[in-house]
């Protein structure tokens, strides 16, 4: 009988001793849990504290009596390992009523996850500050939320967690801060998009502090750097988290760059006999090959069904992960796959961008809502790299076909004839996906040149602004540009000189192309990519007129 022990449950280990036992009916499988729960919908916590999901026993997945039950797992809660023995493949463990035992393994499987980072600010042992990793982190936090009726709230952190978080607090009626190091939430986004990002959710209890970090905790505050103060009768550290290693590394397995215990593609360790999933460990980025770890849930449970079934005789590959995720916050969504800018950057890619704003379905059917999505691909090839998506509906969408298209390595070319569902309550004849596809194809093949609002500011060219008067007004426009409606370009064309680079614009893009093609063979033109609101969102100056 093959013994398999799987340290730590959640996504990864859960996983991993349901397909082990789907592959070894025969096998002896046990988890062992430091925490009082085997298995539980730890992406769910925020949406309990803000009263979304009601029932609690909702975020229960497993039982240790279903685990047995369903599986004939042995699972069990309350036990701490303490001690990895690779000479005689045995684990030291210590239960409930503190007694050490040991017990063999002939494959182990470490699924132990990863702590939030708790920077070593004054203050930040008061009962007011939280961190968010378990059941027990979300009763406290609800049981302080319900006793204290705290009246503001500071989150220090504005990735995926603290956002969620940022958003339960706000619905328990606080007035919330996000309190960012970075220049703008979410950053692992693009600036142009993390930034837009942040500027639509600005609302009167619903408020951003980014380029400054915390410094200490009073009863009733955040301190900043820069010698401000936000108020906070509640604080919520999400500032990261840290793979536990601790284990793997008294056990002399083999640490990656990244902190987490290195794994191959059959998610083994430096030790064929035992097996790294989950926030702990440190795969392969399936675009770049680089060394990376993803905390996610996602490839948790895939890299746990992975090992589980190698660890039970089976022969699976993990192909690296892309890092797809998606966040909600209050009415917008935002979803990115594969690589940013700054990560194609650091990754030597030589690639391009563009910037295309749609409706989620058909605009004339009622309830179509803006969608802007943003790809990343390779210069000369045209190959998708990444992408990233923002609206208020049909995100999940776009950024699953999106990342589908990227693991298939795909190109732009290949988007445009995406066929894709549509009717008018879900769709448009030509996608968003397939319109990004034809933009990109665009700047790809050179049917018209183009500068990116990222790295271009006017210098010297002739700014030619095609868009309607009354949008001129009413928005402004870039400092200087001559104003000649799209409609009145091919009558008005000796307005235009040939002696000096030409930028058109519009308002999103479209009519600038246009309004380019017009003038091709006029001289040196160029489109502005994504019109006057993405340069706005860049940094170009505006002006009003």
């Amino acid at each position: 009988m093959k013994r398999i022990v799987i340290v730590g449950g959640v996504a990864g280990g859960a996983s991993a001793a349901a397909k082990a036992r789907r592959i070894d009916e025969g096998a002896d499988i046990q988890i062992f849990e430091r925490g009082p729960y085997i298995s539980f919908a730890n992406c769910g916590l925020p949406y309990y504290i803000a009263g979304e999901i009601p029932d609690r026993s909702k975020l229960l997945i497993m039982t240790p009596e279903g685990f047995w039950s369903r599986a004939r797992v042995r699972a069990h809660v309350n036990h701490e390992v303490t001690h990895i023995h690779r000479d005689r493949k045995t684990i030291g463990v210590q239960g409930p009523d503190g007694a050490p035992r040991e017990v063999p393994y002939d494959k182990l499987i470490l699924s132990q996850g990863a702590r939030p980072i708790v920077p070593p600010f004054d203050g930040v042992g008061q009962p007011h500050v939280f961190t968010l990793r378990d059941i027990p982190d979300m009763d406290r936090i609800a049981d302080f939320v319900e006793s204290a009726k705290p009246r503001t709230a500071a989150v220090i952190g504005g990735g995926f967690i603290g956002l969620e978080m940022a958003e339960a607090f706000l619905h328990r009626g606080m007035r919330v801060t996000v309190i960012e190091k970075s220049p703008h939430i979410l950053p692992t986004l693009d600036p142009d998009m993390g930034t837009h990002f942040e500027g639509q959710l600005r609302g009167e209890n619903f408020h951003f502090r980014c380029g400054v970090g915390a410094r200490a905790f009073t009863p009733k505050s955040v301190l900043l750097d820069d010698g401000t103060e936000v108020p906070a009768d509640l604080i919520l550290l999400s500032v990261g988290v840290r793979a536990e290693v601790e284990l793997a590394k008294e056990a002399g397995l083999e640490i990656g760059k990244t902190g987490g215990v290195k794994a191959n593609g059959r998610m083994e360790s430096s030790d064929p006999d035992i097996y790294v999933v989950g926030d702990a460990a440190e795969t392969t980025h399936s675009i770049t090959g680089m060394r990376v770890r993803m905390p996610l849930a996602g490839p948790a449970n895939r890299q746990g069904r992975i090992a589980g079934a190698n660890a039970a005789g089976g022969k699976l590959i993990y192909p690296g992960a892309l890092g797809t995720a998606i966040v909600r916050v209050l009415r917008l969504t935002a979803g990115s796959t594969g690589l940013s800018s700054r990560q194609a950057d650091a990754a030597g890619f030589s690639f391009f961008t563009s910037v295309t704003r749609d409706y989620t379905h058909a605009s004339y059917y009622p309830g179509a809502k803006p969608l802007l999505v943003k790809i990343l691909a390779e210069e000369g090839t045209g190959r998708l790299l990444g992408a990233q998506a923002i609206g208020e509906d049909g995100v999940d969408k776009r950024i699953d076909v999106l990342a589908t298209a990227i693991a298939a390595r795909m190109s732009v070319f290949d988007l445009e004839s995406l066929d894709l569902a549509y009717s008018p309550p879900f769709g448009s004849a030509n996608d968003p996906v397939n319109i990004s596809g034809f933009v990109a194809s665009h700047i790809a093949r050179g049917d018209v040149k183009t500068v990116s609002p990222e790295t271009w500011r006017p210098g010297g060219e002739f700014l030619l602004d095609v868009r309607d008067p009354d949008e001129v007004v009413e928005f402004g426009a870039l400092p200087g540009a001559a104003n000649i409606p799209l409609g009145q370009l091919r009558d008005r064309i000796a307005e235009v000189p040939r002696d000096r680079p030409v930028v058109t614009y519009c308002q999103k893009g479209q009519r600038g192309y246009l309004a380019a093609c017009i003038l091709h063979g006029h001289g040196n033109v160029a489109n502005l990519r994504g019109g006057f609101i993405h340069a706005k969102m860049c940094g170009v100056p505006t002006e009003k007129r």
